[in-house]
């Protein structure tokens, strides 16, 4: 397991002299990994949330570059200042500024991001200005951020947009609809082996892309882990969070994780898209809206998480 190495300035207790808006760094033995940490203007202490961002190359801010700049996260984390909360985002492992950081794909695990999500909470949690640790995990970093808040004893978590099944079951749904019988066969062979933590070098070449041997111990890390039995291991408030119009995630997965934790509470958000946005269910406009980041993120979402943030734990 990579160990995480503190700042020393954070060990010898100066960590407040990062001011709002700050550049941080956490350094591990994997390279150092960059973040945004956000403290409301005139603040002595306050709530802090660690926000995790979603899959592939997407940046602190909630941007990527296969689908956009939509400055999502960036927004959600300015109007949590607003409100008297602080936060701290980051370039996941071999993502935008921390991409150095990086392993070869054949060595990166699901875990390490797990590991590094929680390297950034042990950082908070050492700031003398942060009354309590909350979660924050958008999409793929919703299953990041529930681990990693068992990990910490943070005070709480908010999943936003949080698939409600195992990634493994996730994939042999898109296969089935996407594949010819032949190919789905031998994708259903491969999935069988890695759910059962076996590797393959027999995947053929239209699969390779998906199977490829070097990314197939990730997957096989990723698929150990069912987002609704680690929602319901929390001892802690949660906050599920899901739009109406996100074409990506259904509000069904998120009735799913709320269902499995009796500290959970449901929120459904009325046209919220999957980056956060008021956006009618039209694909036009779904699409625009990836790649606009002058258009809000939803107020009814940021209003709840920061009554959330503030209940959860006690009022402090």
């Amino acid at each position: 397991m990579s160990r995480i190495i503190l700042c020393m300035a954070l060990l010898l207790g100066l960590a407040n002299t990062v001011m709002a808006g700050d550049p941080i760094v956490l350094k591990t033995d994997g390279g150092a990994l960059y973040g945004t940490l956000e403290v409301p203007k005139d603040a002595h202490t306050v709530p802090v949330a660690l926000i995790i961002s979603g899959s592939g190359p997407t940046d602190r801010d909630g941007n990527n570059p296969l689908a956009g700049k939509n400055n999502s996260l960036k927004m959600l984390a300015e109007d949590l200042a607003a409100k008297g909360i602080a936060s701290l985002r980051y370039d996941k492992r071999g993502i935008a500024e921390s991409a150095a950081a990086g392993p070869k794909e054949a060595d990166l695990r699901f875990d390490t991001y797990i590991e590094d999500a929680e390297g950034w909470g042990r950082l908070l949690m050492q700031d003398r200005r942060f009354t309590k640790l909350i979660i924050i995990g958008h999409s793929e970093g919703a299953l990041i951020g529930v681990v990693a808040c068992r990990g910490l004893g943070a005070q709480g978590f908010i999943s936003i947009a949080g698939t409600g099944y195992p990634a493994f079951e996730l994939l042999e749904t898109q296969l089935k609809k996407n594949l010819p019988p032949g190919l789905l066969s031998e994708s259903n062979r491969i999935l069988d082996l890695l759910k059962a933590g076996t590797t393959t070098d027999k995947v053929p070449s239209s699969l390779m892309t998906l199977f490829r041997p070097s990314v197939q111990p990730y997957l096989i890390s990723w698929f150990r882990y069912d987002p609704v039995l680690e929602v319901s291991r929390l001892k802690v408030p949660a906050l599920i969070v899901q739009g109406t119009t996100d074409i990506q995630v259904s509000t069904s997965d998120a009735e799913r994780l709320a269902k499995s934790n009796k500290l959970a509470r449901l929120l459904i958000v009325e046209g919220m898209n999957h980056v956060l946005k008021s956006v009618p269910n039209d694909p036009e406009l779904q699409m625009k809206s990836y790649n606009d980041p002058d258009l809000p993120v939803s107020q009814e979402l940021a209003d709840k998480m920061g009554a959330f943030v503030r209940e959860a734990g006690g009022k402090k």
